[in-house]
């Protein structure tokens, strides 16, 4: 097997692996101001203003909302990042 073989039986392993994607969801609760939730996705989750604002409004009227979907290692910071700003938060 030659170099550029390894390389594509490497690339078709990469893109077989199963990876099981996870969602931050965010809890709404009475201490958080819309301002600052909007801003925290806005920063953490890196949403658009008005994705951010869309999320929040879903938050106070569902109860929760789905604010990040990925892998559990790109989510873990993100969503710790959010719980230090005191917002409820968790991987599911």
């Amino acid at each position: 097997m030659n170099n550029h073989d390894e390389q594509i039986e490497e690339i078709f392993d990469i893109k077989n692996k199963k990876i099981e994607l996870k969602s931050i969801v965010v809890y709404n609760d009475d201490i958080n101001s819309f301002d600052w939730v909007i801003t925290s996705l806005i920063d953490v989750c890196e949403h658009t203003p008005e994705q951010a604002e869309q999320c929040a409004h879903t938050i106070h009227f569902n109860g929760k909302c789905g604010v990040k979907s990925g892998s559990f290692d790109e989510l873990k910071p993100k969503c710790t990042e959010l719980l230090n700003r005191q917002i409820s938060a968790k991987i599911e």
